[in-house]
């Protein structure tokens, strides 16, 4: 299947919707050495679009786990719940900051199955938030 091509236009456009940060761990462009990535939240393989509302930005970490995926499933309910969007669905709700900023904890069903299957809290990315943190670059405060 081919893909539509993103213009230079519309990728800027959400980039800066998503202050150049990943939408799932908030990582922002400036701190990171690869480029921050645009992704389908419903992957072409599954039918989605390369239209704007399918289109936000993923770290190339958070984006190879999520690969072709719209779901996982909740840790503490074994429950299939929607992995979180973050074009609709507001990280505050689902995910906090603990741990001095360096680990997300999911807060909701979503949250949680997100945070898994991403593995955002991967010891890696843990002790390079730590860096960030104590730099004054992260978490991210707005």
């Amino acid at each position: 299947m081919s893909r539509t091509r993103i213009s230079a236009e519309l990728r800027q456009r959400i980039m800066e919707a998503a202050r150049f940060r990943c939408g799932y761990c908030l990582t922002s462009q400036h701190i990171i050495g690869p480029m921050l990535e645009i992704e389908h939240y419903v992957p072409v393989s599954q039918g989605g679009a390369s239209t704007e509302e399918n289109l936000w930005v993923a770290c190339p970490r958070c984006n190879s786990h999520k690969a072709g995926r719209v779901n996982a499933i909740d840790p503490e309910t074994a429950v299939t719940q929607p992995i979180f969007n973050p074009r609709s669905d507001v990280w505050s709700e689902h995910f906090e900051w603990i741990e001095g900023g360096t680990v997300i904890l999911g807060k909701t069903p979503i949250g949680r199955a997100t945070a898994v299957i991403l593995q955002v809290n991967h010891p890696d990315i843990v002790m390079s938030r730590g860096l960030w943190v104590n730099a004054g670059w992260h978490p991210p405060t707005d």
